[in-house]
């Protein structure tokens, strides 16, 4: 019944024998179970139906002569609590996330969820930007590789290296730490690899088909013969609040100092780390990061001078 009064409202008018084709039943349990919904509804204020719109209600006229299901009196449904625009903007925010994945979200079901929340609020929601342009250019044409079934190419910078190009079978696009990365199988590496889509340019599909899309795939930030072994220092009681960055480091404390040994495929994302706590976390090795970390922070204070 939960589904046949919003097949029906859904519908307007439909006949007794689509609907029982729908939901797999014969006409005479169809009928049957329309006519259940007129005595369907709200209770009473004394504890009995009373005679007025609470109720469901058909137009018995069609039913009876020409085999047709109109509701005319739907119950309680216009009356669902709406969502806050608080509320309907969190929704939006995961739904955008999702609707991100290549060959998960690229869907036409996305697009309508996200305009019924977007009706469905008590008042308009917060626009919700998820990722930049150039991020999102990357995701539409991952997933247009993984519909046509072949490799990408493109154009890597790791820092402190020259650029390199790789040929790549792609998997999936993961967001970790605010970060946005594509992993796949590198044809140069043999191996699979995880890219920080930051340091993607010139990307475009091939005709190559993917042949090493099935291989098994590390988790996210597994030990790779391209990471960097990088050490920081901070107060021991700054360690709850650097949350993932720890997660697979070796910590050695000593009064009252942390030093953390982790690895890192990009030395340039320590710069992050070290910004969230200015001032407390200091970046010891490799000197590049150090450096990338200073520069960085020169940069943002040039933009205040």
């Amino acid at each position: 019944m939960l589904q046949l009064v919003p097949y029906l409202i859904g519908k307007g008018e439909v006949s007794l024998a689509e609907a029982a084709d729908e939901f797999d039943v014969s006409p005479e349990q169809m009928r049957g179970m329309v006519e259940k919904l007129t005595v369907i509804g709200l209770p009473g204020d004394r504890g009995y139906w009373q005679m007025s719109n609470d109720l469901f209600d058909i137009d018995w006229d069609l039913l009876d002569e020409r085999d047709l299901i109109v509701i005319t009196n739907a119950v309680g449904l216009e009356r669902a609590p709406k969502l806050t625009a608080r509320e309907a903007a969190a929704l939006l925010a995961g739904l955008q996330l999702a609707r991100s994945i290549p060959g998960v979200g690229d869907t036409e079901l996305f697009s309508g969820l996200l305009r019924k929340l977007a009706r469905g609020a008590s008042s308009a929601p917060a626009e919700v930007i998820l990722a930049p342009e150039p991020v999102d250019t990357a995701r539409d044409r991952v997933a247009d590789a993984l519909r046509r079934g072949v490799a990408l190419s493109f154009t890597y910078k790791a820092p402190d290296a020259a650029p390199t190009t790789r040929t790549v079978d792609p998997v999936k696009v993961h967001i970790a730490s605010g970060q946005w990365y594509l992993q796949g199988w590198c044809h140069l590496r043999e191996a699979m690899r995880t890219f920080h889509l930051d340091r993607v340019s010139d990307l475009e599909l091939t005709d190559i088909p993917i042949a090493h899309a099935g291989e098994p795939a590390p988790e996210w930030f597994e030990p790779t013969d391209d990471d960097v072994i990088a050490r920081v220092r901070f107060p021991a009681s700054v360690a709850p609040l650097l949350g993932d960055y720890l997660e697979r480091a070796t910590l050695e404390t000593s009064a009252d100092m942390t030093t953390a040994t982790m690895r890192v495929a990009d030395e340039l994302s320590l710069r992050r780390l070290a910004a969230k706590r200015g001032g407390v976390v200091e970046v010891l090795e490799p000197s590049a990061a150090r450096r990338a970390v200073a520069e960085w922070a020169e940069a943002g204070l040039a933009q205040y001078r």
